[in-house]
């Protein structure tokens, strides 16, 4: 670690006389991509710089404590160290970090899928519950979101929903890109309630599967359309409403990996045949970069888990406003304002927790979970 945050350090300083060149900053392009460097290793510096500046405090303090003959003065003493520590601690978090590569795919927009498991019309609600919860996150973060397909219950539940989010953009922290903050949500989500329909207050347990995929431009995937196999048909809603009188609904099915999308959210064909095919490509990315994934790691699951969507990641207990996320052993009593989008603790601790993996696996190359 020491060795990269000097290699670091000293392209920092490279960068801030190169960026002074007036004959580079003609060249736009590479001006940009250098200006984006130097905005990427100043977090990098700042840090460094914080940490050495609170280690150069602590010492400071225990040589006062030390010396000071006053025992309120060095009770004093003793609590600026406390304080000064943790925020020494918090630094070199923040600078660990900082210093492992980020995954390429960190930046990319995401597809999510959400689809009710075990626990019926329950199951349903939760999934829009949790919906509504990454909806609101998204806007907290300023992203956009677009809903690709929905299978709605008559009580307003979902039985699956599919939908976008794009934004995002690194802010020199724990970062603001999309696939980032939201990479570790697939897997099972398990929730503990009495639900609405239940007369006795009866708690149930539900579940709920959520699907997280970073969303593949078209030059990434290799799609073909021979090995495409695509259906119409019309669209229908719960209760027989919302019935399209054309074909507008789209299935496509990828032969090679027996992927099957199916999109009639859209009153026109054309629409829905767009959106299928952006789910398509990123579950086909998806499928590629998991294979690249285990066979870079060799299938080495890290703490944050593999990412699986059948592995049970997290429980939400809404008797006790409690949520625990199992991978970390993270248990919040904030249930009702997580289900709000408070989900950046939670979010942070995650993404943290999988780069200190990184740095105690010896290996700095990034990979994607």
């Amino acid at each position: 670690m020491n060795e990269r945050l000097e290699a670091l350090l000293h392209r920092y300083d490279e960068l801030a006389l190169l960026i002074q060149d007036p004959d580079l900053v003609k060249d736009q392009y590479k001006y940009r991509d250098l200006m984006r460097e130097y905005s990427q290793l100043t977090a990098v510096e700042a840090a460094h710089r914080e940490f050495l500046g609170l280690s150069t405090q602590i010492d400071e303090t225990k040589a006062l404590i030390q010396d000071e003959k006053d025992p309120e003065m060095r009770e004093l003493a003793r609590e600026e160290l406390r304080d000064l520590e943790q925020r020494c601690k918090d630094a070199g978090d923040r600078l660990k970090f900082l210093l492992i590569p980020k995954d390429p795919l960190d930046e990319k927009n995401i597809i999510m899928e959400i689809r009710a498991g075990t626990g019926g019309e329950e199951a349903a609600l939760f999934a829009a519950d949790l919906f509504r919860m990454y909806a609101r996150f998204a806007e907290t973060k300023g992203w956009k979101f677009e809903i690709m397909n929905v299978n709605e219950t008559e009580l307003g539940g979902f039985k699956e929903i599919v939908f976008s989010i794009s934004g995002g953009g690194s802010n020199g922290g724990i970062g603001g890109n999309v696939y980032e903050n939201l990479r570790y949500e697939s897997g099972v989500h398990r929730v503990q309630r009495v639900p609405a329909t239940e007369a006795s207050g009866r708690i149930h347990t539900s579940a709920v599967t959520v699907a997280v995929l970073p969303e593949a431009d078209e030059t990434e995937v290799d799609i073909r359309q021979e090995d495409l196999r695509i259906d119409v048909m019309r669209a229908g809603g719960p209760g027989g409403q919302c019935v399209n009188t054309t074909d507008s609904a789209v299935r496509i099915t990828h032969i090679p990996t027996g992927i099957v999308v199916h999109c009639q959210d859209e009153k026109s064909q054309i629409k829905n045949k767009a959106k299928a095919m952006r789910i398509l490509r990123a579950r086909v990315y998806e499928l590629e970069e998991t294979k690249a994934r285990s066979e870079r790691a060799e299938a080495r699951k890290n703490q944050v888990g593999s990412g699986d969507r059948s592995e049970r990641i997290r429980t939400y207990n809404f008797p006790q406003n409690r949520v625990t996320d199992h991978r970390i052993n993270l248990t919040l009593y904030k249930l009702d304002l997580v289900m709000q989008g408070d989900v950046a603790e939670l979010f942070d601790a995650l993404k943290l927790s999988a780069r200190e993996e990184l740095l105690r696996s010896g290996k700095p190359e990034a990979t994607a979970s």
